[in-house]
């Protein structure tokens, strides 16, 4: 059985006006007087940014126990200091991030300029254990066409400085400005792989390895592969399905591999238009086919992910679980479904953002 670890960003906001609020120091100061989250919560490149990390679990529902105790953490250590938090991949309201002083992210700001300006947007990373970095190769290679479907059930990012961007994942265009975010091309071994991220880090154009953004990519840190592709979830269950997901992804792909099946050849430019559409439509209108990369309804394509990873999840005894939560996030809608229903009944992002700081704890 593969172990699942979640990284989740979430948005510090001021509690009565919804206004995002560069309080991270103080709130990771808090937590970290407390013995029981040594660890889990890590400083962002915004003051209006927490991140925390599970750890790796085997077990779907334990995984899901401690994204809730995490977002429950969270609001607990940042309610202490006159703040709180949202589980919103953007913010709806308008706000001027505050880019962190150490070293790197000045290094960031220069070289980026504006775009790093633009880039207070909160995501959901899925590590999923791999036992070597060929195994971590061949999935990322086969993967790559089942993406875009995630970025669609996590959508939850329609707003944008104050305005409805018309997007489901609008936070998924704005991460595809830096210069080594988004899908790649086929690798075919470790050795290509680690050739072209050293070529990229050569350029100096990015700083290190750690700023290779792909939408899949081997971990510096862990024995995982890591899946980038998600908005934050709005609600903990729907994070848990795209790490359900996600394993189901990674194991159906290592299948494939040490069958000798060889990856669908789409080319980037087929990914980023699977990738857009996924981004501008969500769960709504019409997705590519991963297979066909046709239009087709939403629901089908995301029928056929489950297909797709179908025998995997029932071996980890997650398929009736994905069914259920499938079923219940495409009746309800994603994070933007929910924000936009919000602000048609209240008329008021304020409102938008304050009512979603209550859906993140659950």
């Amino acid at each position: 059985m593969r172990t699942v670890g979640v990284e989740e960003e979430l948005l510090l906001v001021d509690p009565e006006t919804g206004v995002p609020k560069a309080l991270s120091a103080a709130v990771l100061a808090r937590a970290a007087q407390d013995d029981t989250d040594q660890g889990v919560f890590e400083k962002e490149l915004y003051g209006q940014m927490l991140e925390f990390a599970t750890h790796p679990q085997t077990d779907m529902a334990k995984l899901g126990e401690e994204i809730v105790r995490c977002r429950k953490e969270a609001a607990r250590h940042a309610g202490e200091i006159g703040c709180a938090v949202a589980a919103l991949a953007a913010s709806p309201l308008p706000v001027s991030p505050s880019i962190g002083m150490n070293r790197r992210y000045q290094w960031m700001a220069v070289q980026y300029g504006i775009a790093t300006q633009e880039q207070l947007v909160c995501g959901c990373h899925v590590h999923v254990a791999v036992e070597s970095d060929e195994e971590g190769v061949a999935v990322v290679d086969r993967i790559r066409p089942w993406l875009p479907v995630l970025v669609a059930l996590s959508a939850n990012s329609p707003f944008w400085q104050g305005q409805d961007s018309r997007y489901d994942s609008y936070r998924s265009r704005v991460w595809d400005r830096w210069p080594s975010a988004g899908p790649t091309e086929l690798f075919g071994s470790p050795e290509r792989y680690h050739r072209r991220v050293a070529n990229m880090v050569a350029t100096g154009v990015i700083l290190d390895e750690a700023m290779v953004y792909f939408d899949a990519r081997l971990s510096q840190r862990y024995p995982t592969v890591e899946v980038r592709v998600a908005d934050v979830c709005l609600h903990a269950e729907n994070a848990r399905l795209i790490a359900m997901l996600v394993r189901g992804l990674v194991e159906t792909a290592a299948r494939e591999w040490r069958a000798g099946r060889e990856p669908a050849d789409h080319s980037v430019s087929l990914l980023r238009l699977a990738a857009w559409q996924a981004a501008r439509a969500g769960l709504a209108r019409e997705l590519l086919h991963p297979a066909t990369m046709r239009r087709l309804p939403a629901e089908s394509v995301v029928r056929a992910l489950l297909d797709h990873v179908g025998d995997a999840l029932a071996d980890a005894g997650d398929l009736g679980r994905a069914r259920e939560a499938v079923a219940e996030l495409l009746r309800r809608g994603n994070g933007a479904r929910v924000q936009r229903e919000l602000m048609e009944r209240t008329g008021s992002l304020r409102d938008v953002v304050t009512e979603c700081v209550r859906h993140t704890q659950g």
